[in-house]
């Protein structure tokens, strides 16, 4: 088959669930292409996007975000790529063609002109997959003005059945749900949210997200009474991820347990903010921000912690996770976790099982979970082997994508 793949950044260290699908669509034989509206960060890279050279298999829009340079360009952009598919070029570029409201920034001047230009004369697709629902508006335009042919997919992940739908309202996706050809959300959480926004269910099936197992060996936790406990959150520093709760959860736990430690792992727009909590609660030798760290040195992080605590919360502006990868990295290395009561990571958590969940931004019951795994060392092992044996059956990435393979297929009878 030939898949295209519609995302915003590509690479993008915290969007390892896409990398995945796409590695495992070229380990079975198909062939694919990314379109990415820009590039990510090359400096720091996932070595599957090395291994596999998908730099050479990515097409980026390049739009820019000032209006009148992209104003400026595109028209230099439109003379210059004329001859190539009029149609198509005059098309992507009738600004009066296609509502604001009804299709979100997609329809913004000359944003499709820049979008459509990577595929110009490109051979029809089988699949045209987007991930993200707004990456799902921009494959219906161009689909619907002739720049691109397939079948229309698209991922639902979190932000963009939450905080997007604030922005655009709950009607954004009505076109989408009616011309597009299958709806995959990633938990039922979200499989609920779409019905409710009027997608029919029959369109939708719910296909999780996955890690690589073989890539995260099993270490059974333990400690001896002078270690001390090493907490570990890996996550982009935004306020949906809580970090600041899982701080003053520690925080709390350090005055009466001098013997943890704990990591963060992670970047964003926060960070000042965080480190600066950290320092007005006087626990800079206990907290730790680490900042980015590439696939090997997280791996490595998991493997000397001993719990992972991810304090997700709804956002004020209404962004919510889906299910953080990083959730299943842990358990397959046989940590506790430790989250929230938070949009599909009931779905990944058995809690009291595998770890424990919380309410959102509830510090006191975060610490009390916490405080109960460092005095019981001995309920690690247990936790950690379910945890492992749940993210094998059902966020294995190897059977979902197999499984993925299938829902194409089914689409192309």
């Amino acid at each position: 088959m030939r898949i295209a793949f519609l995302v915003d950044q590509f690479p993008a260290l915290s969007e390892t669930f896409i990398l995945n699908q796409i590695v495992g669509l070229l380990d079975r034989g198909h062939e694919v292409d990314i379109y990415s509206d820009l590039p990510g960060d090359t400096s720091k890279v996932h070595p599957d996007v090395e291994r596999y050279q998908l730099i050479n298999r990515t097409y980026y829009s390049k739009i820019p975000y000032r209006r009148v340079l992209r104003v400026l360009k595109g028209i230099g952009l439109l003379v210059a790529n004329f001859y190539r598919n009029p149609v198509v070029v005059l098309r992507s570029a009738n600004v009066f063609q296609y509502n604001f409201y009804k299709y979100g920034e997609q329809a913004a001047i000359f944003r499709l002109l820049y979008s459509a230009l990577p595929f110009l004369n490109k051979q029809p697709y089988d699949i045209i997959h987007c991930h993200f629902g707004r990456n799902g508006l921009r494959g219906l335009l161009l689909r619907d003005i002739g720049a691109i042919r397939g079948k229309l997919i698209v991922s639902f992940h979190g932000f963009d059945i939450s905080q997007y739908l604030q922005k655009y309202g709950d009607r954004i996706y009505e076109p989408m749900f009616e011309a597009g050809n299958l709806f995959l959300p990633i938990s039922e959480h979200w499989k609920q949210r779409l019905i409710e926004l009027g997608c029919n269910k029959d369109k939708i099936v719910v296909h999780r997200m996955g890690i690589d197992c073989g890539k995260f060996s099993f270490i059974p936790r333990g400690r001896q009474p002078s270690d001390r406990v090493q907490i570990v959150t890996i996550a982009r520093l935004v306020e949906k991820k809580g970090v600041e709760y899982g701080i003053q959860a520690v925080a709390k736990l350090a005055k009466v347990n001098p013997k943890i430690e704990y990591n963060i792992v992670g970047d964003g727009p926060l960070r000042e903010d965080l480190q600066q909590l950290i320092q007005e609660l006087e626990v800079s030798d206990t907290v730790k921000l680490l900042g980015w760290k590439q696939q090997q040195e997280i791996l490595e992080i998991l493997n000397q912690a001993h719990i992972l605590l991810a304090p997700s919360v709804t956002s004020k502006d209404g962004d919510r996770e889906g299910i953080p990868v990083t959730l299943m990295e842990a358990m397959a290395k046989g940590l506790p976790v430790v989250s929230t009561q938070h949009s599909g990571i009931p779905e990944l958590i058995e809690n009291g099982v595998s770890g424990f969940l919380v309410p959102e931004r509830d510090v006191d019951a975060l610490a009390e979970k916490l405080g109960y795994l460092i005095e019981r060392p001995e309920v690690w092992p247990d936790m950690g082997r379910a945890g492992r044996a749940y993210v094998e059956e059902h966020y294995n990435v190897n059977k979902l994508n197999d499984r993925l393979v299938e829902i194409y297929q089914q689409l192309l009878i």
